[in-house]
């Protein structure tokens, strides 16, 4: 899909792992505390379980990439297949024209049509309110880690969501292998 743009946005394909890793390493910058291998360790959890990594693609060049993975809901009455958006990164040339907007678009209607009920990330609620992402509170969300801002943990449910899905998001491993969930007393 183009959304408008002059990239088109599809799944990544296995011969595009070591370019999307270049584009999170790249958008990153110096916050990019190992990037490369949190990207391959999360990717690698979409071999057996469901999930997505699509890439926006201009002139035959990725320029974008993002991973939603399989986390879990501790709802009350079971447990809940949730998908985390993260990271999600563009190139810093070609920032501010949409891009990551296209991706979590493409993202969000992939997972809808995949049944998946909600889609959980940390943020700024100023940049993702725009897809309907809200705080994970107001729908009985408690936060995996207390170091994630209130107001940085945020959903957007899905058409497959449904009120008594309320409960603790688990993060899977690798979030945590690599150190990546909330903010930290030096940043």
């Amino acid at each position: 899909m183009s959304y408008g743009l002059a990239v088109r946005i599809r799944e990544e394909s296995p011969d595009e792992h070591e370019a999307a890793a270049d584009v999170q390493r790249e958008a990153f910058g110096r916050e990019a505390h190992d990037m490369v291998s949190y990207v391959a360790d999360l990717r690698a959890s979409l071999a057996s379980e469901p999930g997505l990594s699509i890439v926006a693609i201009d002139e035959n060049k990725i320029v974008g990439h993002a991973l939603f993975t399989h986390n879990l809901l501790d709802a009350a009455s079971q447990l809940v297949d949730v998908q985390v958006l993260s990271p999600i990164g563009v190139l810093p040339a070609y920032q501010r024209r949409g891009i990551g907007s296209a991706l979590v678009r493409f993202g969000l209607e992939e997972l809808a049509q995949r049944d998946v009920p909600m889609v959980v990330l940390e943020g700024s609620p100023d940049y993702y309110a725009r897809f309907g992402f809200m705080p994970g509170n107001r729908f009985g969300l408690r936060r995996p880690s207390l170091r994630i801002p209130e107001a940085a943990f945020q959903v957007k449910t899905l058409p497959s969501y449904e009120s008594w899905m309320t409960g603790t998001v688990v993060y899977r491993p690798e979030f945590w292998n690599h150190d990546a969930v909330g903010l930290r007393d030096n940043q």
